[in-house]
């Protein structure tokens, strides 16, 4: 028989287990408490609507933008700045704040130190910048020959011409820009990667997605980390000719933070509402070319936002 249950479930049902079987462990940065279940895996059919939950708001502006600045390449929040996308800006501001400790710049707050990075080109693109996050790695990947692998349009035209292959995988863990093993702290990524390869996978005509998520922060970024692979997927399977199959999500350390307890116990109460529908523009066939205008939701009905502190973690 087939699953009839909502496919949101699979999230809360995660959300249940953590809290109930979790184990007890503390962020090394912050020695905040956690929660945390290792090895685990939900699965979204994209023919059954998009999965941007709704048992609370999503912030689905803000995964737009972000999926385009990794598409682009970018390494620099000037970009989600510019379009009032401030998700990335706490990892950036570190790195200033370090610096005001150390009397080496003026003191400011994030909110005006992001309004700087939006003004001040030069600003922005001494403290704007990341290192080789995502993007860089996607898409130019820097080979010990000097050259920049664009690990993306390596696969499009692969998954079009030998679709059977098993070898479609993209990876953002380059041990070169990761903590210690990096030549200098300066060279390292500001954040090593969460969602660490993702895998293609195409039959019956569908394309399918698998990512691997070695750290998963189950109430603020999992919803986020969801629809941007779902909406991911949908372009890939535009780009490539396929019809869009599965996106599946496997989780190494899923975990809960202790100040985002009585929230996921407030979101696992409520009773998920139908999926929206994604639109993409047909037209749009290169993957270079999506623009935010390109990409729209309809019909998305969620229950009201659940506020909930990030916890700045990563890096040394």
């Amino acid at each position: 028989m087939p699953n009839t249950q909502h496919p949101e479930y699979q999230y809360l049902n995660l959300l249940k287990d953590i809290l109930k079987n979790g184990a007890v462990k503390h962020e090394h940065n912050t020695g905040i408490e956690i929660k945390s279940v290792f090895g685990r895996q939900i699965r979204f059919d994209l023919s059954r609507g998009f999965p941007l939950l709704t048992t609370k708001k999503v912030f689905f502006r803000g995964i737009v933008h972000e999926l385009i600045w990794f598409l682009r390449g970018s390494t620099n929040i000037k970009y989600l700045v510019d379009n009032d996308v401030h998700i990335w800006d706490d990892w950036a501001y570190k790195s200033y704040k370090a610096a005001m400790e150390r009397n080496e710049v003026p003191q400011v707050s994030q909110e005006e130190f992001a309004q700087k990075v939006k003004e001040d080109n030069a600003f922005a693109q001494k403290w704007g910048e990341l290192g080789p996050v995502y993007g860089r790695q996607w898409r130019k990947w820097k080979a010990s020959d000097g050259r920049e692998i664009d690990q993306l349009s390596w696969i499009i035209p692969k998954l079009q011409s030998h679709p059977d292959r098993k070898h479609y995988i993209v990876s953002a863990w380059n041990p070169e820009y990761i903590y210690e093993m990096a030549a200098t702290r300066d060279q390292a990524m500001a954040l090593p990667p969460c969602h660490t390869l993702f895998q293609f996978y195409v039959v019956n005509g569908k394309l399918s997605l698998q990512l691997y998520q070695r750290s998963a922060d189950m109430f603020l970024g999992v919803p986020f980390n969801i629809a941007s692979y779902a909406l991911f997927t949908r372009i890939m399977a535009q780009v490539t000719g396929w019809q869009p199959g599965e996106f599946v999500h496997t989780f190494g350390d899923a975990h809960i933070y202790s100040n985002h307890y009585d929230q996921v116990q407030e979101q696992v109460a409520r009773e998920p509402r139908p999926f929206p529908v994604l639109k993409l523009n047909p037209k749009i066939k290169n993957i270079d070319d999506f623009t935010f205008d390109d990409i729209q939701i309809e019909g998305y009905d969620p229950w009201p936002p659940i506020k909930g502190e990030i916890t700045v973690v990563g890096g040394f």
